[in-house]
């Protein structure tokens, strides 16, 4: 376990996105307790450099070799890159690191998560498909390896704030709130119509491409409530989702004698970023603090889980476990990239998710190779169902 005194040796899986870049603000803010020591991308080698040549971390990885290549001629003088899936695990796993932030769009940060936690560090989970796909396998390996799964999430970083020092019995229920997304007061009717522009335009949140869709089907709440089922060992029926438009409250935690906590912040991720780097000390730092007169009124709703079946498809998947989430998150990963390149409609991203869920032979407690068999299936499945319908 590191001094939480001593600045905390971070390597930041994903450092070009949207979570890793608030990453860096917070590093940026709190010198004295974060220190970045490794930097990983997928494509945007210009930003790593530019990532690289300002904190100077030991190891960099990007995607593609040929891209590590021309990386060697720009990063500082004693930094190390590195390539491909095996260049993130090593980074994953190299010495010299107290936490590694997993902010990988997708499946591709559930090995390095694993190796990260199979050499003893904490990790960070920005990344939900690593829960959803395979929280029972992090989990336990966590609890095993005695490290700690810290929540990046909003969310579940709202709850874990929430849940600090009651014992688990005390809970009754957790409640995630949704922003809504574009399509809140949309007809149903007119979903069918919807543009990949016209989804993308998240009213409070700026994230990335994929996430974002997410949030406009509500497939990201979805797989949050997975998620939060295996960070808290929470029955899936005692997770529950509130649409709360404003997104100031992040979640809410509801105890058997009915006191609700609740965590309010702006939307910025570098309130959450900064709480699991510096866990458990709260520093101060110039993110902008939450002024109640200018917020003025707070306001809810039940979500429409008829116009957005995610949370239906993903409470399914959450309550059978077994392969099933992962199944429901690649379908969703599929049906989300034919959206965006303009081959499928709106609609079509859930009507896929169910039919390749109702296809899939569940396998109960699967190993890692039968959730991404299961995972390979599902997308070649989604696939093919997706082309059909064209």
């Amino acid at each position: 376990m590191p001094d939480e005194r001593q600045p905390k040796r971070v390597a930041i899986l994903g450092s070009t996105g949207s979570i890793g870049t608030s990453a860096l603000k917070v590093a940026r803010d709190i010198p004295d307790r974060m220190r970045v020591v490794a930097l990983a991308a997928g494509r945007n080698r210009d930003l790593l450099a530019r990532q690289a040549a300002e904190f100077r971390p030991q190891l960099v990885c990007i995607a593609s070799e040929a891209d590590a290549g021309w990386l060697r001629t720009e990063v500082p003088s004693g930094t190390r890159v590195v390539s491909g899936p095996e260049g993130l695990i090593e980074m994953a796993s190299m010495g010299g690191v107290d936490l590694v932030l997993v902010s990988i769009v997708g499946t591709g940060g559930l090995q390095p998560a694993l190796a990260a936690i199979g050499s003893g560090k904490d990790i960070a989970v920005a990344s939900k498909e690593i829960l959803v796909m395979a929280g029972e396998i992090v989990m336990r390996e966590a609890v095993r390896k005695g490290v700690r799964v810290l929540p990046v999430d909003s969310e579940h970083n709202a709850i874990f704030q929430c849940l600090e020092g009651h014992p688990h019995g005390a809970v009754k229920r957790l409640i995630l709130t949704a922003s809504g997304g574009p399509f809140r007061c949309a007809a149903k009717g007119d979903l069918r119509n919807v543009t990949p522009a016209q989804a993308l335009k998240h009213p409070t949140w700026d994230m990335g491409r994929k996430i974002t869709i997410d949030s406009a089907t509500l497939f990201n709440k979805g797989l949050e409530m997975i998620e939060a089922k295996w960070l808290f060992g929470m029955p899936i029926d005692r997770v529950n989702v509130v649409v709360h438009p404003q997104s100031i409250i992040h979640s809410m935690v509801e105890f058997v004698d009915g006191s609700v906590l609740a965590q309010l912040s702006h939307s910025d991720m570098c309130f959450p970023i900064q709480y699991a780097v510096t866990y458990p000390d709260r520093l101060a730092n110039t993110l902008e603090p939450l002024d109640f007169a200018k917020v003025g009124s707070l306001s809810f709703e039940a979500p429409d889980e008829d116009k957005f079946p995610a949370l239906r498809l993903a409470r399914e998947a959450g309550s059978r476990c077994g392969t099933l989430p992962a199944v429901l998150n690649a379908a969703n990963e599929v049906g989300v990239e034919r959206f965006l390149a303009g081959a499928a409609t709106f609609p079509a991203i859930w009507e896929t998710v169910e039919a390749v869920m109702r296809d899939h032979r569940v396998v109960e407690g699967p190993d890692l190779a039968a959730i991404l068999e299961a995972d390979r299936e599902a997308r070649r499945r989604a696939a093919e169902i997706l082309a059909a319908g064209a």
